[in-house]
C-alpha cells in the first residue's frame, strides 16, 4: 500500500483498514505457527501497511489540534 492511496482516503476508510489488516496479521500469525504459511514477508508487508496506515491518522489528528489550538 502507497502512502499517496493512504492520504487519499477519509477517516473512516482508513480505520476500516487498518481492522481488516489486524485480522489478516491474526490469520497470518496463525498459519506461520501451525507451519503453513509459505512466504513470511507477508507479516512484514501486512505489519508496515498497519504502520503506514497509523502514521496518516496521526499526522490528520496533529493537523486538527493544531488548527483548533490556532482558531482559540
Amino acid at each position: 500500500m502507497d502512502v499517496r492511496e493512504i492520504r487519499n482516503m477519509d477517516d473512516e476508510k482508513i480505520l476500516d483498514e487498518i481492522e481488516d489488516l489486524k485480522e489478516a496479521l491474526f490469520r497470518l500469525r496463525l498459519q506461520e505457527s501451525s507451519g503453513q504459511l509459505e512466504n513470511t514477508d507477508v507479516i512484514r508487508h501486512t505489519k508496515r501497511d498497519i504502520a503506514r496506515l497509523k502514521t496518516v491518522q496521526r499526522e490528520r489528528a496533529l493537523a486538527a489540534a493544531q488548527a483548533a489550538g490556532e482558531v482559540e
